[in-house]
């Protein structure tokens, strides 16, 4: 696989499980994960985060296929590693002595026979995730056995969110309790911390003034954000930008562009607050978990130019928030698209693009709509992600049980 390309990648990847030395197995339990798309690698890491929130001592490891080569590794992961063994005897069981993972979670199809039938006679809890129709394994022969069953029983459990695999599943005598209809995998929201008194204060302080944010901005892009701002406050003389920049050494730039722009700002990371003639008010990402709550329109920054990356809009809808974007949203394709796709997003391109959305979105009524679209769509990418910390949890738990019991 690729090596780190953004600063989104934050975990190294090492070599081919076939070359030495081996990167060192981490001690206590360990996930490994396989991702088929970039999609599934996203909601791999994320769920690999919110385990470790509870079971501190656990690592998670990741491979993937090679159409994924050109990915960084995101957060959630605490290893990666470029390729999967060949499907060989001798390739699976060096893999699987050195790294003697607890669970593995596979996403998708291109399933390894040889693998999964050495990870069930080695007693690791297999767990089929996602799985569609066109990627189950297929009968090579009529007239031969099928091979397929006999690969698919290999898996503690079968989780797929089609209809016609789940059928074709329950023809092919899988035993059934292994087989569940779920909703599909996706990337969820870890709502941002905040506090509830600096929620209420400013609250209080913005009354019934209106308000956006500008979460995750580059200082390129600073530019055309307070231009669309300017172009607002025509018609929307009270309206307040709260402009949240990616990272704290944007700062400085940030200040120089608003007071180039001569627009009134106060800066909330020196310890100023907003009074009512305030037009901007200047923050960093550390906070977003009360701007999202304040503001009722967010722009998803990051977005605007084409060497962005792009992040993960469900904080922004869980948290009730309408959603604008840019192009250039990077691996985070699939998530805007359904949230636009259901209403709760849109797409902008450019000052004057944005300075309409703003002032049609101004209006609570039409923010309001998105944000409820918005978060349906949340609930939905946390059907599956529940359900499988509940399962891994418990093999976890018992295979404890088991290994003090022994």
């Amino acid at each position: 696989m690729g090596r780190p390309t953004s600063s989104s990648a934050t975990k190294p990847w090492h070599a081919s499980p076939s070359a030495e030395p081996h990167p060192p197995r981490p001690d206590g339990e360990l996930i490994w994960a396989h991702a088929t798309t970039a999609e599934r690698l996203l909601a791999l890491g994320d769920l690999g985060q919110r385990l470790k929130t509870m079971r501190p001592d656990l690592s998670v490891m990741l491979t993937c296929e090679p159409n994924l080569a050109d990915m960084p590794v995101p957060d959630g992961y605490d290893l990666a590693i470029e390729q999967l063994p060949a499907d060989q005897p001798n390739d699976v069981r060096r893999f699987l002595s050195h790294w003697r993972p607890d669970v593995c979670l596979w996403a998708g199809g291109h399933l390894r026979p040889i693998l999964m039938r050495t990870c069930a006679e080695r007693g690791v809890n297999s767990l089929l995730l996602d799985i569609e129709a066109n990627e189950l394994p297929a009968r090579k022969r009529r007239w031969l056995p099928d091979q397929s069953r006999k690969l698919l029983n290999k898996f503690s459990a079968i989780l797929t969110p089609s209809a016609t695999a789940f059928a074709q599943l329950r023809r092919s005598h899988i035993a059934p309790d292994k087989i569940t209809l779920t909703s599909r995998l996706r990337l969820s929201s870890t709502l941002p911390p905040y506090h509830e008194d600096e929620l209420n204060r400013m609250r209080d302080n913005l009354g019934s003034r209106q308000v956006w944010l500008s979460a995750h901005t580059r200082p390129t892009e600073i530019a055309t954000i307070l231009g669309a701002h300017r172009n607002a406050l025509r018609l929307l003389h009270r309206l307040l930008l709260v402009l949240s920049v990616e990272h704290y050494a944007d700062l400085d730039s940030a200040r120089d562009a608003l007071r180039d722009a001569g627009l009134r700002w106060s800066d909330w990371e020196a310890g100023e607050d907003i009074d009512d003639n305030t037009q901007v008010l200047l923050t960093c990402d550390e906070d977003l978990g009360l701007w999202y709550r304040v503001a009722p329109l967010s722009l998803l920054a990051g977005t605007l130019e084409e060497d962005a990356t792009g992040h993960n809009p469900m904080d922004a809808a869980a948290l009730g928030s309408a959603i604008l974007h840019g192009p250039h949203v990077g691996d985070h394709a699939p998530l805007y698209n359904r949230l636009t796709q259901a209403g709760a997003a849109q797409r902008v391109q450019g000052k004057d693009e944005l300075t309409v959305q703003i002032i049609q979105l101004s209006a609570p009524d039409k923010a309001a709509e998105m944000a409820v679209a918005g978060w349906q769509v949340v609930t939905e990418s946390a059907e599956l992600t529940d359900l499988l910390l509940d399962k891994i949890q418990d093999i976890l738990d018992l295979r404890e049980a088991h290994h003090a019991a022994t």
